[in-house]
């Protein structure tokens, strides 16, 4: 099932590229696999897929020490605690989910901490002030930006957006576009993590350069492990 879905989802990156007038290989797929088992994950690296996205880092942690650190491409999406900080700098290749100046400085004190050079990271920017979500809010974006841009070992790659849930995909067309304009403004040529299953073509026709994929790869969701 994997491979097939993977597949099908390959072939509608490449026409929203191809409508967009973009390349398909400039957009990374990041296969969304929280609260799937590791045996799952294991079958899609065998289907041949290289980066995933996980929520929580405890359940990140469980299936990277099964499968191996240098298994794949492992990126943080969902929030993160500030007492997970330090395990996560030691799990994860790109966290995209810096939303604070705290975290954010909490981070880098770690790296250097743990003698970690590089550690990718994306801002997460709210822009529809969801309060079951988490983000930085555009207005306070500034601060936050101008110490990533001075850090040693954090290295500031781009934004991310996770907007409100709509049926219609075209209604999140609107947060696409301006966390574009923020990018372009704080950030230029800076990543764009933005897109899951059910948008993700709007989100490749206005820019994206990552999409978080879950459900059109995987299926529904399984019970956390």
């Amino acid at each position: 099932m994997i491979t097939e879905n993977l597949k099908a989802v390959k072939e509608r990156i490449q026409i929203a590229a191809d409508r967009a007038d973009r390349d398909a290989s400039d957009i990374k797929l990041v296969a969304v696999s929280k609260t799937h088992p590791v045996a799952v994950v294991r079958e899609a690296i065998d289907a041949g897929l290289t980066v995933f996205g996980e929520n929580k880092v405890q359940e990140a942690e469980r299936k990277i020490t099964e499968l191996g650190r240098d298994a794949a491409e492992w990126h943080l999406i969902g929030h993160l605690q500030s007492n997970k900080a330090r395990k996560a700098v030691h799990l994860f290749d790109v966290i995209q989910s810096v939303d604070s100046l705290e975290l954010a400085e909490r981070l880098e004190r770690i790296c250097e901490e743990e003698g970690r050079d590089n550690l990718s990271v994306l801002v997460q920017v709210d822009l529809a002030g969801e309060d079951t979500k988490s983000g930085i809010a555009a207005a306070d974006l500034a601060k936050l930006v101008e110490f990533l841009k001075g850090c040693e070992r954090l290295s500031f790659d781009g934004l991310m957006v996770l907007p409100p849930f709509f049926d219609d995909p075209e209604a999140t067309r609107g947060y696409f576009r301006q966390l574009r304009a923020v990018r372009d403004e704080v950030i230029p040529g800076g990543e764009l993590s933005m897109g899951m299953s059910h948008d993700f073509e709007v989100a490749i026709e206005e820019g994206s350069t990552m999409v978080r994929i879950g459900t059109a790869i995987f299926g529904a969701r399984e019970h956390n492990e």
